[in-house]
């Protein structure tokens, strides 16, 4: 049994323990939630959803037109999950009062990483974009409506008292995922025990047997990003590459550490400045560095597409 929150949170100072601004990428245009209705969705099911390091950012908008509750499992932890189906039976029992946003931090490293994520499932609330820690470990459903219920007041508090459009969804209705590549497991476990070589050697391997596997690609780049940043200071590592501008190791290791803390755009644009900075091998490497980290965020990201194309400018 995980810890419940002792008191109710403040319902009126939302300062939450973590910054999710870094993780949140803009919204959409034409998709912001109204005062009593739409909150970003994407079509579907509107009061539950899974979100990655990619799409949190629409779950910290919808934050500040209704109540979010955002709970953290792991794939590799099968009860960590049932307890997000409780959660979810329970969020569909309040017509949209408040949605339910779940995220695997096995695939979602740069939400593991900002939350600090220790135990799951863990459950937060978002209001106004900002975070609201509540309790980790599973609860019966009794606890959870009171959770729910304290978000609900504090949301009220805050001024965030949209809702959506529950239509009919009464049940728990979230397709089967498809059973899992067993090399994938095996990465997952792996990373659980900090045994990011061996999660590596699994991706690799996954890769081999399937070029086209996606999820294995982008779980190879961040693993890759996680042994590589491992035990590393961050403000070390910003002056040494303040000291050095043109120091491509140093530059790098800047940007890792921004990426994975959730500052995408500014590690980008570090490594774009390198590149226009340097010459022949050390721009090649910039270059180079660069591409790999596009491919721990993902080439359907925004940021990425952006960024892809301020790299063209610089080097033609």
């Amino acid at each position: 049994m995980g810890s419940m929150t002792d008191k109710p949170f403040p319902s009126a100072a939302l300062h939450g323990a973590v910054d999710l601004s870094g993780l949140a990428r803009p919204a959409q245009s034409g998709g912001s939630a109204g005062g009593t209705g739409g909150a970003s969705g994407g079509g579907g099911d509107q009061l539950v959803r899974q979100v990655d390091d990619v799409s949190f950012g629409e779950a910290v908008q919808q934050s500040t037109q209704v109540p979010v509750l955002f709970a953290v499992w792991s794939g590799s932890r099968p009860q960590s999950k049932e307890h997000v189906d409780t959660l979810a039976k329970v969020v569909r029992t309040y017509g949209g009062r408040i949605v339910l946003t779940t995220a695997d931090i096995d695939q979602a490293m740069q939400i593991r990483q900002a939350l600090q994520v220790q135990q799951v499932p863990m459950v937060l609330a978002l209001l106004q974009g900002q975070p609201l820690p509540l309790y980790t470990g599973d609860q019966p459903e009794e606890a959870i409506r009171q959770v729910i219920d304290k978000v609900l007041e504090a949301a009220a508090a805050n001024g965030v008292t949209g809702t959506v459009d529950a239509g009919d969804q009464t049940q728990d209705d979230e397709p089967e995922q498809e059973p899992e590549n067993p090399l994938h497991q095996q990465a997952y476990d792996a990373i659980e025990a900090g045994d990011y070589a061996a999660a590596v050697t699994a991706y690799e391997q996954a890769l081999k047997e399937n070029p086209a596997d996606e999820e294995a690609r982008l779980g190879l780049g961040q693993v890759q990003l996680l042994e590589r940043t491992e035990g590393v200071d961050l403000a070390q590592a910003r002056d040494a590459a303040a000291a050095a501008p043109t120091d491509v190791a140093k530059q790098a290791v800047v940007a890792d550490l921004d990426v994975l803390g959730g500052h995408v755009e500014d590690a980008f644009q570090r490594l774009i400045d390198l590149v226009k900075a340097t010459s022949g091998d050390e721009r090649n490497a910039a270059r180079e560095h660069l591409v790999g980290l596009f491919d721990v965020v993902g080439a359907s990201d925004p940021r990425v597409k952006k960024a892809r194309m301020a790299l063209m400018s610089a080097l033609y």
